[in-house]
């Protein structure tokens, strides 16, 4: 996701909307989230996204 420069954009994503019973939520710069949100899913419910499936979770969500 191409952001120019000088603009901000924040990312949330939440574990509750993706099917998990998890009040687990990652906000953030995208970067960030991404790195959050996988690191969560990997440790708390053993699924491993690569950062490339977490980007088009994003790109779908802020369509």
């Amino acid at each position: 996701m191409q952001v120019p420069i000088g603009i901000s954009v924040t990312i949330k994503l939440c574990c509750i909307d993706y099917g998990f019973e998890c009040d687990f939520t990652s906000e953030g710069d995208i970067e960030q989230v991404i790195e959050e949100f996988g690191k969560h899913t990997n440790e708390e419910h053993g699924i491993e996204y690569t950062k490339e499936v977490l980007m088009q979770v994003i790109l779908r969500k802020t369509r």
